[in-house]
């Protein structure tokens, strides 16, 4: 891998990039945006592609909408956007105008969870992976790094229904090598081990790899699966995780309150049982300060990352 393929880069910003691409071969993708071009990274696509840029200012619930009518007369509508403004101010516009309908409609919402860091609670989306996967016919995925964000968005734009990607405001290491193959609702699995799973989405995937590497340090295997589409989840993958390691620990940048800890608990609960344990936000806003600070204040560091696994592990010969 070159040393420029090593730097890290914000998925906010490989979607920008990608749809630059995209709009070169997909004639009839039109992007919306809401007066948050330079922050979306659509900027860009709005000088190459003026005719199939839609700037509806500072509505939110407008932007929606006027996905939906795009969709419905055979445009393929990606919306850019903040995740608390997609997820929150436009709820009902997603669930009634685009999710009801079952219209391909892309909402592509930058600033999830805590890597808008420095922006503080009003931009920091700890709820929204919770929202978007109660709704009907919404996929929700959140990308671990640029490489994967593009084909996951090429997924996006051609699958029946909306898809809602999530997408980091700061840097994150890129992961994967781009001959990597994505399917939307297939885990990746990153790496090998007998002892616990670690399953992790978005910007936590880097933690869960580092801590791989500090637990391997102690003699602790561990398996790491990027789950990168939390809906539909790869249930095939965790039963395997819970039957094959006997324990699994969750790692999500969300409440603890319906992310990936929820939707991993609710299939361990009817097909494999297993201790699980789980690192996530724990029903609480945070506060403006540095993504990794954050992190660590709010227990969702790498060393919380390697306790909670002693923690899980203990608990394997009681089950």
């Amino acid at each position: 891998m070159s040393e420029e393929r090593r730097v890290a880069i914000s998925t906010r910003e490989a979607f920008g990039k990608a749809i630059l691409e995209l709009g070169a071969s997909v004639k009839d993708l039109v992007v919306l945006d809401g007066d948050i071009s330079r922050s979306t990274y659509t900027v860009e696509f709005s000088r190459r592609f003026p005719d199939r840029h839609i700037n509806v200012g500072v509505a939110e619930q407008n932007q929606m909408g006027v996905a939906a009518g795009l969709a419905l007369v055979g445009y393929k509508p990606i919306v850019a956007s903040y995740a608390v403004f997609a997820s929150m101010r436009a709820l009902e516009q997603v669930r009634t105008s685009i999710c009801y309908p079952k219209l391909n409609v892309v909402i592509a919402a930058s600033h999830g969870g805590l890597t808008p860091g420095n922006d503080g609670v009003t931009h920091q989306a700890i709820e929204d992976l919770g929202i978007m996967r109660t709704l009907p016919n919404m996929t929700v995925i959140a990308p671990a790094d640029g490489v994967s964000l593009k084909p996951l968005l090429e997924q996006a734009i051609s699958i029946d229904g909306p898809v809602y990607i999530r997408l980091t405001r700061d840097p994150v290491p890129i992961i994967y090598d781009e001959n990597d193959e994505f399917q939307i609702g297939k885990a990746k699995q990153l790496k090998k081990g007998d002892d616990v799973t670690l399953i992790a989405i978005g910007d936590m995937v880097q933690w869960a790899l580092k801590a791989h590497d500090l637990l391997l340090e102690e003699g602790v295997t561990s398996r790491v699966i990027d789950m990168h589409t939390i809906k539909p989840l790869d249930s095939e993958a965790v039963i395997i995780a819970a039957r094959e390691t006997g324990a699994i620990v969750t790692i999500e940048d969300h409440n603890t309150y319906g992310g990936l800890g929820s939707a991993v608990a609710e299939v361990l609960t009817l097909e494999h049982p297993v201790p699980q344990g789980r690192i996530a936000l724990w029903d609480t806003f945070a506060e403006s300060g540095p993504y990794e600070k954050l992190l660590d204040k709010y227990g969702m560091g790498t060393d919380h990352i390697v306790k909670a696994v002693h923690d899980v592990i203990k608990r394997k010969g009681s089950w």
